[in-house]
């Protein structure tokens, strides 16, 4: 069957290209990626909560062309969610809120393997909820570079009275989050310490790190991207899919698991598919719930 309808607390929803093959490789269909939303919607919809969505979108497959969406569609159902967020050129947008299952379903529907959402939520959009560390490598560096850098933040961060939570990307990086939860605080705040922190690690891992944003200076290090502290950014959602050659997910793991991780030598180890992701939320639950709740401050550097 490759259309049907289907009813979701009380809403109508109507599914189509059921069998169109999104990850051509492994034959993984529209069927198989709204399944998956299915199975992990307990645990994601927490982060996609109130934030304004961007949708990566891939109609005809992660080999095809794909698009950003930021608008939400106008021909989005009447019960969709949204919010009015203002532009930099102060125009305003109305974007999508997923708060729901069925916004969920629908929002795959349209192909939107990738889920991107800001860091702040929409009633406090000058507030990011954390402080992120997008740790990038630049060729031939991986992600094995990545968690070691990862690793050396958290004790740098650890020492600074502060918990953080690593997730992987979902392709080549890793991110590290750093929950704050606090109305006092602001993207210029966080911003700061970031690129403070980064600076740092570069000055004292110059063969491994590097803060700066330039193409020609990344090479063979880990860049950490302190820039994505900043309202206008987006980060792909934790238990979101990733538009590679395989449903990989950006995954969040333990701490000492990472290292373990690490230590194979592996990187093809540090990369999480749909199936081991949803096994996983199944027995351990949602790893990245600190990230929602646990309030902390920054530090003056």
């Amino acid at each position: 069957m490759n259309r049907k309808v289907v009813e979701i607390a009380g809403r109508e929803l109507s599914l189509s290209n059921l069998n169109k093959e999104l990850y051509p490789s492994c034959g993984f269909t529209k069927a198989n990626v709204l399944e998956y939303y299915g199975r992990i919607a307990e645990y994601i919809l927490p982060h996609l909560k109130d934030r304004a969505l961007t949708l990566k979108r891939y109609p005809d497959g992660v080999e095809k062309e794909y698009f950003f969406e930021k608008r939400c569609p106008a021909y989005r159902p009447h019960w969709v969610e949204t919010a009015e967020i203002r532009r930099d050129d102060n125009e305003q947008m109305t974007v999508c809120l997923v708060n729901n299952l069925e916004t969920l379903l629908w929002v795959e529907n349209l192909a939107s393997l990738e889920l991107h959402v800001p860091l702040a939520k929409k009633n406090s959009p000058e507030t990011p909820d954390a402080v992120v560390f997008d740790l990038d490598p630049g060729e031939p560096a991986n992600i094995l570079d990545c968690a070691r850098v990862a690793l050396i933040l958290r004790d740098v961060l650890s020492r600074l009275q502060l918990a953080s939570y690593p997730k992987t990307s979902g392709q080549k990086g890793m991110h590290v989050f750093v929950p704050l939860n606090s109305p006092q605080v602001t993207f210029e705040d966080t911003k700061k310490f970031s690129k403070a922190v980064a600076v740092i690690m570069q000055k004292k891992y110059p063969d491994l790190v590097t803060a700066k944003m330039a193409k020609e200076e990344r090479r063979g290090k880990v860049f950490i991207n302190w820039s994505q502290n900043d309202s206008a950014k987006t980060m792909v959602c934790v238990y979101s899919l990733r538009g590679r050659e395989k449903p990989s997910v950006s995954f969040p793991l333990e701490w000492q698991e990472l290292k373990d991780l690490t230590g194979q030598g592996n990187p093809e180890k540090l990369q999480v598919m749909y199936s081991k992701a949803v096994s996983r939320v199944g027995k351990q639950g949602d790893l990245f719930r600190e990230v929602l709740v646990k309030e902390q401050r920054l530090p003056h550097l």
